[in-house]
């Protein structure tokens, strides 16, 4: 029997005081203790205060010279930098930590939580994809969002810009998760700080990170397992054959959650990881309708939905807004008074913009108004 098998017969029992608490942090911060390390050190010596006090030797045996526990400053400095943001500490196998995330292998010990924890007990659906999103992704990412919303789904994301970001916003009002990958109280990337502090207000924004810690490339992968976890589902909206969205989708399989991905037109490289999955047994998702349906013993609900007003940035302009028309378009053709919507812009700001693209060769009008990038 593995030792994830084991872990599963006998649960992590949560701390019960904040002596406990504190000990537990004080044990996940300290070096070369990871998830799976911190739960065989609770299940060999009973307590994490017991863990600490055998953690020097135990360094010591594996030929680790200078071994130090993380010091007890460090942990009060965090506690006190949670206080002031006012996150909550949810600890494995409490009532308040997410049941999705007790039956995992590597489920993280702790989570920092800022917002309305009560939503980690409703149901959930994972949402991602390309930080440079298409205009015809991020529709339908907020056309899902809004839908699954009004289903009773809470929209777990990890907010990214793009598909991340459409979603959560469209998700707003019925109920949104955001997975951090630093620190709780770091948001990141800084254009969604107005977004984040949104989610704190009526969603929920959680990490396992420390307080404070800026996010680096390796925390991302671990981040997206959190993301999988929280739900029942992950939709993929836009991937390009290597992206995070990827890891999401594998750690998703592995957890046994279901994975549906938005087809793509096969030209868009940000709809060739949708199209792959699909090809390899992914559920095709064109509706909500299509996620609900995928889910293990749902019925699906036939339901008419109507898409808010989602806020929008500012026109940009010039060479800017070139660029912008061009991270919107992709090979398969969109309304051109869509794309205008999509960019807050007026008709007579961007047609300008559209001629010039036009000579250039970058786009291409097709039948019917529509526009897409030149092939």
């Amino acid at each position: 029997m593995t030792e994830e098998q084991l872990s599963s017969y006998h649960p992590t029992l949560p701390p019960t005081t904040e002596e406990d608490r504190f000990s537990w942090l004080r044990l996940l911060r300290s070096r070369k203790v990871g998830p799976a390390t911190f739960r065989r050190l609770l299940r060999e010596h009973g307590s994490a205060q017991n863990a600490l006090a055998a953690l020097p030797e135990m360094a010591r045996a594996a030929g680790i010279e200078g071994y130090e526990i993380c010091p007890p400053g460090v942990i009060e400095a965090e506690l006190k930098a949670a206080k002031a943001t006012n996150a909550q500490l949810l600890c494995l196998g409490s009532a308040d930590f997410p049941d999705a995330l007790n039956d995992l292998s590597d489920a993280p010990p702790m989570l920092w939580a800022i917002g309305d924890i009560s939503l980690l007990r409703k149901p959930c659906i994972a949402m991602v994809g390309a930080r440079n999103c298409s205009s015809l992704g991020a529709r339908m990412a907020r056309g899902l969002a809004t839908d699954l919303g009004k289903q009773g789904y809470v929209v777990v994301s990890g907010l990214a810009r793009g598909i991340d970001t459409s979603a959560h916003m469209a998700a707003l009002e019925t109920g949104t998760v955001a997975v951090m990958a630093g620190g709780v109280d770091v948001i990141y990337p800084a254009e969604n700080t107005d977004l984040a502090g949104d989610i704190a207000q009526s969603g929920l924004r959680v990490s396992e990170q420390p307080m404070g810690v800026t996010p680096q490339a390796r925390h991302f992968p671990r981040r997206n397992r959190i993301i999988s976890g929280l739900a029942q589902a992950v939709v993929v909206v836009e991937a390009a054959a290597k992206s995070g969205s990827l890891i999401t989708a594998r750690d998703a399989l592995d957890q046994g959650r279901e994975v549906l991905a938005v087809p793509g037109h096969p030209f868009d490289a940000r709809a060739a990881g949708c199209n792959l999955l699909i090809r390899d047994g992914a559920s095709l998702v064109r509706s909500a309708e299509d996620v609900i349906e995928a889910l293990p013993q749902q019925q699906a609900d036939l339901f008419e939905a109507h898409l808010p007003e989602v806020p929008v940035e500012p026109a940009p302009s010039g060479a800017a807004l070139h660029d912008e028309i061009l991270s919107r378009l992709g090979p398969s053709p969109i309304a051109e008074d869509q794309l205008i919507r999509d960019i807050a812009a007026t008709a007579g700001e961007i047609a300008p913009a559209l001629v010039d693209l036009e000579l250039d060769g970058r786009i291409q009008r097709q039948p019917g108004g529509l526009l897409s990038l030149t092939a």
